[in-house]
């Protein structure tokens, strides 16, 4: 579509005229904007482009935005929701690829852009370079550390293998493990590269230590063969270093062969150079461990009885170094001969003395000293009986008397005690008679005696 040319020197019109001879009408916006969508979707409506990822961004729908870049232009770029969640990598900035797509404009910036359907690393180089980039990174948060290294347990009772299950990988772990130590064995099965192949390995990672109960494994195998860094790139995805980091159950990596590294190699626990050798790594020989146990049994034993035979070594150097028991006791026994000795001759010579004291003692008393100093004891023995009779009390009673008693047997003297008794007994000469004061018994005293009249037949009596 062309316009036609206007003279050089006619001027332009205050109100817009359709020139001589123009059969195009003047066109909108809309309608230009979208005839430039056609043909530049009709001219480039399948390009590869390959350039520097730049301001990658991922909205909240899930569509991605981001721009392709050298030196010299810049590109926009968007990938819809649906092509995003099937890419093989994480989109970075500074990364190079190579997308695949149509370009198509968009009226509302009067801007063009790059639909992407398809976008990939642009070679090797640019994915060993992503590698190093999140590996950076992620070492940067502390996942590779190796304070987080869990020791592996000695003997696991069950154990988990995240794989293929129709690769030789599974075959070559289940082979090994039954030579070696028979051990249950839990697979869950995934895809090991391609679309979802890692999404399914960290979901199997955390599945694994989500399981509760006897059938929970106490070692987990991540596995793979061999293949191209390509191959490889899902145990490089974050979302699988991510999941192997946060394990509650020790893990041990084994992708690829023993000159192949990812990034979950470094995220595990332990990497096994192959799947073979996580095997051998998981479990111990049985024949190994029943001869170390053995070994163990026989060193216990020994070590319980070699306390005992050194003791007895021991005693018997021991006792060969001690004198004869005739050598001991003999001064001992000579001792004790000199004591007996000299105990028998004491006791003889104490007899003599104390018969020689006693012949003395006996020399100087004499029947009559002893006769009156016997009668001197028997005198003051019978005053002595004759006062106890007078200060009998019951001895009175026999001359008209009466002793009052009180309870507990004490005497009272005076009549104010007895009327304060609840009961008296009166000892007569002939026997007791129980009494009681009475209630309300006025307590008086006794009028003094008069004094007696003289009974002396010599007194003489008074004239008036």
């Amino acid at each position: 579509m062309s316009l036609p040319p206007y003279p050089d020197d006619e001027p332009a019109g205050l109100v817009a005229k359709d020139a001589a001879g123009d059969n195009a009408a003047a066109l909108s916006v809309s309608e230009i904007s979208a005839a430039l969508k056609r043909v530049v979707e009709d001219r480039f409506g399948f390009v590869r482009v390959r350039g520097e990822l730049s301001g990658v961004k991922r909205a909240a729908s899930g569509h991605l935005y981001l721009a392709l870049k050298d030196e010299n232009a810049r590109l926009d770029a968007v990938m819809w929701r649906g092509t995003a969640q099937r890419l093989n990598f994480q989109p970075e900035d500074g990364l190079e690829v190579v997308a695949t797509g149509k370009l198509t404009t968009y009226p509302g910036r009067s801007n063009y852009q790059l639909v992407i359907e398809r976008m990939e690393v642009a070679g090797e180089g640019a994915l060993l370079a992503l590698l190093a980039k999140t590996k950076a990174r992620l070492e940067a948060e502390g996942l590779f550390d190796s304070a987080r290294k869990r020791p592996l347990p000695i003997l696991p009772r069950v154990i988990g293998v995240v794989t293929s299950p129709t690769g030789a990988v599974i075959r070559d772990i289940l082979h090994r493990l039954a030579d070696r130590f028979p051990s249950h064995v839990l697979v869950w099965p995934v895809l090991v590269q391609g679309q979802g192949a890692a999404e399914q390995v960290a979901a199997a990672v955390r599945g694994f230590s989500a399981m509760a109960g006897p059938d929970r494994p106490d070692l987990v195998i991540v596995a793979r063969g061999g293949g191209s860094i390509e191959d490889l790139w899902a145990f490089n995805e974050e979302v699988v270093v991510r999941a192997i980091a946060e394990s509650a159950i020790p893990i041990i990596s084994a992708v690829g062969h023993e000159t192949d590294t990812t990034l979950a190699d470094f995220a595990a626990d332990l990497r096994a150079p192959t799947p073979t050798a996580a095997a051998e790594l998981a479990v111990p020989v049985r024949a190994d461990l029943a001869d170390q146990l053995a070994e163990l049994a026989l060193r216990k034993r020994r070590a319980v009885v070699r306390p005992l035979q050194l003791g007895r070594e021991r005693l018997a150097a021991r006792a060969d170094r001690l004198p004869a028991p005739a050598a001991l006791l003999s001064p001992h026994a000579q001792r004790l001969d000199e004591l007996t000795d000299r105990l028998r001759r004491g006791l003889v010579d104490r007899t003599q003395l104390a018969r020689g004291d006693l012949q003395r003692t006996a020399a100087r008393l004499s029947l009559p000293l002893i006769s009156a100093r016997a009668e001197q004891a028997r005198g003051r023995l019978d005053g002595l009986s004759r006062l106890f009779q007078s200060l009998d009390p019951n001895r009175v009673l026999q001359r008209g008397y009466v002793r009052v008693t009180g309870a507990g047997g004490r005497t009272l003297v005076d009549r104010v005690s007895a009327a304060q008794e609840a009961g008296l007994t009166l000892h007569f000469r002939d026997g007791e008679l129980a009494v009681s004061p009475g209630p309300g018994a006025p307590v008086r005293a006794a009028a003094k005696p008069k004094p007696a009249a003289p009974t002396d037949p010599g007194a003489q009596g008074k004239l008036l």
